[in-house]
């Protein structure tokens, strides 16, 4: 039956009437979306590289920022649009005026019906002006800690965070093990010698840095290795140990990965939207590794891929048990897998990102805590 399905569809794009395969769709494209409030959106689609079409998403009643629109194709009457940053798409009918699009809108696996009409001059809503860019922290600099809040976190809470507010680095939940794991790019089993209270107490932090500009995520992390130095009087070694890791390796056809266009001045994003699904944008080999370690993965995560520089992607795959133990309530279980559900991890790394993901033991840094205090008064 699905089969069918296709071949209907593809029928009515190849039988539509040479009006509407001949119809412009350039121009902005604008409807409400019902989602308990209503959010008004705008397709802004325009000729793209090759005689395809590009787009970019608005919605105007969450942000002024463009949402880049991953690819737009037009099979006859059917537009299908897709905005991998934020695990969303659009499929709609355009009319045989060419004045309006009846479709919907999914994300997360959600469908949600998105009727779009073509805006003239006299209906286009306003898109409202976009914030100037904040200045980033120059590249050579070293940030120390202008000033600094530590306050109790909520124990029996899950989930933890790590954001920016403007320059001041945020940290919401963590545990002292969280920021050492955080600042040194590690995994909690890299850390020798932790104390009960290191694991079990938790704190929300704001660092606000000592020198102007929104530090890079390198220099955030300088930030948070001051803080700790000087709040919980951190002092340790490194040594080398074999433990149980990941490897991140080439797969055997190489990387399917695009390459940022943000440059070296970037900043990386990679923020899960849902267990399962993580858009990486402006993101490392060595980051992505770090994030899979810290958030994902039971154990230390190596990259030796070689692969340099930032890169844009969007992996998406089925968690198990064994993953997201610390963002999850104690003792809950993952909902099971849907008919139409992503491949495990390591199959999803291999076909969507061309790496490969192998277990094994390998020499890998620790540190090891030579003397630690719990903070100092605000």
């Amino acid at each position: 039956m699905k089969k069918l399905m296709l071949c209907l569809v593809a029928l009515a794009a190849l039988f539509a009437s040479p009006a509407v395969r001949a119809q412009d769709i350039s121009g902005n494209w604008q409807g409400t979306l019902k989602v308990g409030k209503d959010l008004r959106i705008i397709f802004n689609i325009y000729k793209g590289d090759k005689d395809g079409w590009s787009a970019k998403m608005y919605s105007i009643d969450q942000t002024s920022q463009p949402i880049p629109v991953s690819s737009v194709i037009r099979q006859g009457s059917v537009i299908k649009i897709s905005v991998a940053g934020i695990d969303g798409s659009y499929e709609g009918t355009l009319s045989a005026d060419g004045k309006s699009i009846n479709g919907s809108w999914t994300q997360g696996g959600q469908p949600l019906p998105l009727a779009l009409l073509r805006a003239t001059p006299e209906t286009a809503w306003e898109i409202p002006e976009a914030p100037k860019p904040p200045t980033p922290m120059a590249a050579d600099a070293n940030p120390g800690v202008e000033v600094a809040t530590i306050k109790p976190g909520k124990p029996d809470s899950p989930g933890k965070a790590f954001t920016m507010n403007g320059s001041d680095v945020i940290t919401i939940n963590t545990t002292l093990n969280d920021l050492i794991t955080e600042a040194y790019g590690l995994h909690s089993r890299q850390i020798i010698g932790s104390q009960t209270w290191m694991d079990n107490d938790k704190y929300d932090l704001t660092i606000e840095p000592d020198v102007p500009g929104v530090p890079s995520f390198a220099q955030s992390k300088v930030m948070i290795q001051k803080l700790l130095a000087d709040r919980f009087q951190l002092k340790f070694h490194h040594e080398k140990k074999e433990l149980s890791a990941y490897v991140l390796v080439l797969g055997t056809g190489g990387p399917k990965l695009t390459k940022s266009e943000a440059g070296d001045s970037g900043h990386p994003s990679l923020f899960f939207s849902g267990l399962g699904t993580l858009p990486a944008r402006n993101s490392t080999m060595e980051e992505f590794a770090g994030v899979m370690q810290q958030a994902v993965l039971d154990r230390p995560v190596v990259d030796q891929t070689g692969i340099k520089g930032g890169w844009d992607f969007t992996l998406k795959w089925t968690p198990d048990e064994s993953q997201f133990i610390g963002l999850r309530p104690p003792g809950s279980m993952l909902p099971p897998p849907k008919d139409d559900a992503p491949p495990d991890l390591f199959t999803a790394i291999q076909q969507q990102l061309g790496l490969k993901l192998t277990a094994e033991k390998t020499a890998v840094d620790v540190i090891v805590i030579d003397h630690v205090e719990k903070p100092s008064p605000n």
